[in-house]
């Protein structure tokens, strides 16, 4: 991806996911906009983008952050909202036996006192590979990867959902289900 892309990327992230309201748009409740009031608007506060640049950041991105319309007329971003306008409809799965939270190490004395739990956004994510969890620890400083008992956490009867870019969301972790390094 191109050094605007990559600017552009991290711009809609803020925008679509965050603060539509910092270039004068509104999302709907599952989050969409049209493409075309999102261009206008950006110019307006000094982001030079088009549709073509558009298509390129949604296509390149490696995290599938964002998603088109199935008419192209309507760009979103497809899960980490913390906007209270938006409360996007996942569907609801079964997860897989274990899944992964990659944070940083700063965090675990909090996180093994309250678990997991969304912040700002609507849900906790969680990766379904070591891998992934590494590269998202790693955003925020020295990164740690929790595993978290998925299998027993649905049997118990929380509630999972998938991401169309395959992250996987809860409501929260308990302490209880995820395996912490340095617990005693």
């Amino acid at each position: 991806m191109s050094k605007h892309a990559v600017e552009t990327s991290k711009f809609l992230s803020f925008v679509l996911r965050h603060a539509p309201q910092a270039i004068g748009i509104a999302l709907d409740s599952e989050g969409w906009v049209e493409v075309s009031t999102l261009i206008e608007a950006a110019g307006r506060h000094g982001r030079s983008i088009d549709r073509a640049l558009v298509d390129e950041v949604v296509r390149s991105n490696d995290k599938k952050r964002f998603a088109v319309s199935d008419d192209g007329l309507r760009i979103r971003a497809v899960q980490g909202h913390s906007t209270t306008s938006v409360q996007l409809r996942h569907r609801e799965s079964v997860p897989p036996p274990q899944l992964y939270h990659g944070t940083a190490t700063r965090f675990l004395d909090a996180i093994r006192e309250e678990g997991l739990r969304p912040g700002s956004r609507h849900h906790v994510h969680l990766s379904p590979d070591h891998a992934t969890a590494v590269e998202v620890g790693a955003r925020h400083g020295k990164p740690v990867v929790l595993r978290v008992d998925a299998a027993t956490m649905h049997a118990d009867g929380l509630r999972f959902y998938q991401a169309d870019n395959g992250v996987w969301l809860t409501e929260s972790v308990p302490p209880g289900y995820l395996d912490v390094p340095g617990r005693s």
